[in-house]
């Protein structure tokens, strides 16, 4: 599964579609990348056929179910807190809950992943952009799919496949010509690098 992350604009919505990756997402949180409810419904218009991901950190549960709601994503990503009500109300919407993880922080080993879909491990700097360490997980398993995420790019994208053999990989900063627009060079790269490792790796 490769996911483009940050997308702002429809233009970067179908250059992400086109090059083949799986799912987008959508930056609802305070970033560079953020948009609004209206643009990410129109993203999500814009790439039919990919799988359409809301990131929000830290946000009230009345906004990230508001922001889901209206944006029609089909998956949400949490970074920061996620109790038993908020999660409860994402099964009831039959939404996909993804939950970030900083890699070696107190929550990286004591996040019970059982209740979401899947775990996005990320940096100590979420959205930074900045390569880190993968020595963690050799001691930390999960039971549910693994997203890497972190400083990716097509160059090391498929290093870090084969050293961590993830369910998927997660980039923003990685495939951008500047912050929030895609190049489309660099996510076809990416994209291919990364589709083509996990095939391998497959076999």
């Amino acid at each position: 599964m490769v996911k483009i992350c940050g997308v702002t604009s429809m233009n970067d919505a179908r250059v992400v579609r086109e090059a083949g990756a799986d799912a987008l997402g959508v930056i609802f949180a305070a970033s560079s990348r953020h948009v609004d409810a209206d643009l990410a419904r129109q993203i999500v218009a814009a790439s039919d056929g990919l799988v359409h991901v809301g990131v929000f950190r830290d946000d009230e549960s009345s906004f990230v179910l508001a922001m889901a709601d209206a944006s029609a994503v089909e998956v949400v990503q949490i970074h920061g807190s996620l109790d038993a009500q908020l999660l409860e109300e994402f099964r009831r919407r039959r939404l996909g809950v993804i939950k970030a993880l900083s890699i070696g922080t107190k929550e990286f080993y004591e996040f019970d992943e059982a209740e979401v879909d899947a775990v996005l491990i990320d940096g100590v700097e979420p959205g930074s952009g900045h390569e880190h360490s993968w020595d963690a997980l050799v001691e930390r398993r999960f039971s549910v799919p693994l997203i890497a995420a972190g400083g990716l790019n097509a160059d090391n994208v498929g290093n870090v496949i084969a050293r961590v053999r993830p369910w998927g990989v997660d980039v923003a900063t990685g495939v951008e010509s500047s912050p929030g627009i895609k190049d489309p060079d660099r996510v076809t790269r990416f994209v291919q690098m990364a589709t083509d490792t996990m095939s391998r790796g497959a076999k």
